[in-house]
This record gives structure tokens, C-alpha cells and sequence, in this order.
């Protein structure tokens, strides 16, 4: 897959597409909604990539409804994880490529969830060695922080940094695609970004550096 079509509303590459595809392939994954694994997927692989590409060109991608599983936590309780299906996780991770070297620039040094290159490895790291350097530490957890986020104030911080008209639209397609649970009920999202997405955690870290680091 090479080029660009000239033709269609949004000027996407192909090769992004296929790339892509290779990140999902790598990172595996459950089924989705519709419960296409990744090696169903691959039998039609031209075909399904070929497919996905034109309907994000031509603004005509629309998201299936996320599969809501719960996980249950360490400490008691559960979580509620949302599972796209693998054409899905391959579109968000086309815009995820896309606007990540964007937002990275702006992101805080300290700041090491969910980035390239950071790691949980590093955080403890620094937090060992400044532990010489300072006599306190404050530690603190927002609950549910993927479940409330704010759907105005997010795509407001988006759109600071993101300006192509596709990104945007497609950002705000998954800020709003529905649940489905396990017993088959759609449930609206007015709120939060689904915990599992590919272009969540991304969304979360844009999110909390207009809450902690901006200004």
C-alpha cells in the first residue's frame, strides 16, 4: 500500500494504514464487538486495509461500538476496560502515529505514562534519586480518571494542537462511540475515553497536561 489519493475529502497516505496494521499485529488483542480476530482480519488483508483507508478518506468511517469488559482490580472492585474491534484499534492507530510527535513535543519531562521511549522503570528511577534530594513526596490517585474525562474540554485541548479537519473528526467519532455490553446492550457515552482504546491513553495525557503542567 503506497500513495496518496488526490480524489477523496482528506488526503491520508496509505502507508500510515499498513503501518498501522503492523502495530496492531504486534500488540495482539481480543476480538471486538464484532469478534474478528486479528488472523480473521488477515485473510482479506488488502482488501480489509484497502477498506478502512477509504472510508477514512473519504470521512465515511464511523466507529463500531466498543466491547465493555470488566477486569477485576488488585485491591477489589472492577474495571471497566473497552475493547475495539482490530479495523478499529488499526484506525486509531493511524491517527495515533499521526498526532503523537505533535503532542510529545509539549508533554512535561516528568510526565512518563503511556509515552514512547518512558517507562515505569524510569519514573521510579528519578523518584529514588530525588528521594535524597527532597523530605516529602505526595501521592495521589484519580479514580476513574478514563471514565470522566470531559468531552469539551478535551476536544478544546485537541484542537489547540490539532488542526487537520480528519483528526479531529475521527477524535471525536471515538469520544462518543457507544458501549456494548456482554449481554448485548448499547449503552451512550456523553463522557470519558474508553480504557483499552489505542488513542486513549494519548487523549489522557493531553487531558491531565492542561490539568497539572499548563501554565
Amino acid at each position: 500500500m503506497s500513495g496518496i489519493a488526490s480524489t477523496k475529502p482528506y488526503r491520508i497516505a496509505k502507508r500510515p494504514v499498513w503501518e498501522a496494521y503492523k502495530v496492531v499485529k504486534a500488540n495482539r488483542g481480543a476480538a471486538g464487538v464484532d469478534d474478528e480476530t486479528i488472523a480473521m482480519f488477515e485473510q482479506n488483508l488488502s482488501g480489509n486495509l484497502y477498506k478502512l483507508w477509504n472510508r477514512m478518506s473519504s470521512g465515511s468511517y464511523f466507529p463500531p461500538p466498543v466491547k465493555q469488559v470488566e477486569i477485576p482490580k488488585a485491591k477489589g472492585g472492577t474495571r471497566k476496560l473497552g475493547v475495539p474491534t482490530v479495523s478499529d484499534r488499526i484506525a486509531q492507530t493511524v491517527v495515533k502515529l499521526t498526532i503523537e510527535p505533535i503532542l510529545e513535543t509539549i508533554f512535561h519531562e516528568d510526565s512518563y505514562k503511556y509515552r514512547p521511549g518512558k517507562s515505569a522503570k524510569q519514573a521510579i528511577e528519578v523518584t529514588r534519586k530525588r528521594c535524597w534530594q527532597y523530605d516529602w513526596i505526595v501521592e495521589f490517585d484519580i479514580k476513574a480518571a478514563f471514565d470522566q474525562i470531559d468531552h469539551a474540554l478535551l476536544m478544546k485541548a485537541v484542537r489547540s494542537h490539532i488542526k487537520e479537519g480528519w483528526l479531529l473528526l475521527y477524535i471525536e467519532r471515538w469520544l462518543t462511540a457507544p458501549f456494548e455490553t456482554a449481554d448485548g446492550m448499547t449503552l451512550r457515552r456523553t463522557q470519558g475515553t474508553p480504557q483499552g482504546g489505542v488513542i486513549s491513553p494519548i487523549l489522557m495525557n493531553l487531558f491531565m497536561h492542561y490539568v497539572f503542567d499548563a501554565g
